[in-house]
């Protein structure tokens, strides 16, 4: 980020989806964040569901948890700052050891990594024998470390192909797996963990919304139920549906996903208008300004993982970034 930005000047990024009342509130912390970034040669990085006054504000790199992933192996910091939810941090960790990550609120945490063990997989490989697991990055480093190889919501399916098997264990997110399992021939075994914010959305939702808002694009998220995406215009994780606006630029359009996406993305569009069917997730919304600038003031809350479990799940997590 451009060392001389103020946050008086940042306003016009974010000036459609914030009031300048609130955004007055933000200043004091955008303008020491700005500071401390350049102070401790801090980089943060944001994920898509953040809100706009971080996302725009103070982040230096955003994106789905794929780029994140991908971007976290060449930050050139010493400290990186996850504004995201803690398995995001322990990635960052996993792909730079060396660092300090830091993440804001150590309970900024996420249904579909609370979902599944370690243990959970060790049963699975006894019931599944020889069947490699494809575990998504939603989930703990231990998990991962338990795993063949992990994925994203972006990149699942060219996972799963490129194990070259005809069946795969795929954990924890049941609705990407049966998703996905429509693209694909490989037979997907899936586990039952859901997204408490993207189970929410039902195919009655969508009905309703093409009643109310006539000509709406509907774009979801292969978390949401099977019958949510089969009845959505398109499907893809928050990169894909950011690209699908930018791309296409329908008139009218809702994401079915975490309600800060549409605020983030809308900024890049103004000719665009967003439906927006506002589901939060509370763990992503712990995420604050204030936290932000307290752990680069104070050093908290920093992100560790045992050296035991590392080596293993950053294993799983360079297989996926090598497909």
């Amino acid at each position: 980020m451009n060392e001389q930005i103020s946050a008086a000047s940042l306003y016009d990024r974010v000036a459609r989806v914030i009031p300048k009342a609130e955004w007055m509130g933000f200043q004091d912390d955008v303008e020491a964040i700005l500071a401390l970034k350049r102070q401790r040669n801090a980089v943060i990085l944001a994920h898509n569901y953040q809100t706009p006054e971080i996302f725009h504000g103070v982040a230096d790199i955003v994106g789905d948890s794929l780029a994140l992933a991908r971007k976290a192996m060449e930050v050139e910091a010493d400290v990186i700052v996850l504004a995201g939810v803690h398995f995001m941090a322990e990635t960052a960790k996993l792909l730079n050891p060396e660092k300090t990550v830091l993440i804001p609120d150590m309970a900024a945490g996420c249904s579909l990594a609370d979902s599944i063990t370690p243990e959970d997989i060790a049963l699975l490989r006894k019931a599944y024998p020889g069947v490699p697991v494809v575990t998504y990055v939603n989930t703990s480093a231990a998990v991962k470390a338990a795993s063949d190889i992990c994925c994203t919501s972006g990149n699942a399916r060219q996972v799963v192909e490129s194990l070259g098997v005809p069946r795969v264990l795929m954990l924890p997110d049941e609705y990407l797996a049966k998703n996905v399992a429509k693209e694909t021939n490989v037979e997907l075994i899936a586990w039952r963990g859901h997204c408490e914010v993207h189970e929410l959305f039902t195919a009655d939702d969508i009905r309703e919304l093409r009643e109310s808002h006539p000509g709406v694009v509907v774009l979801a998220h292969p978390e949401c139920p099977p019958d949510v995406v089969e009845a959505a215009d398109f499907s893809g994780s928050t990169a894909v549906m950011s690209d699908y606006v930018g791309r296409e630029r329908p008139a009218r359009v809702v994401l079915l996903t975490e309600c800060s996406m549409s605020d983030n993305v809308a900024v890049h569009h103004p000719d665009v208008e967003f439906i927006r069917p506002c589901n939060l997730c509370p763990h992503m919304k712990r995420i604050t300004l204030g936290n932000i600038r307290a752990a680069l003031e104070e050093n908290r809350h920093e992100v560790t993982v045992d050296p035991a479990i590392a080596v293993a799940a950053r294993r799983a997590v360079e297989r996926m970034l090598e497909v």
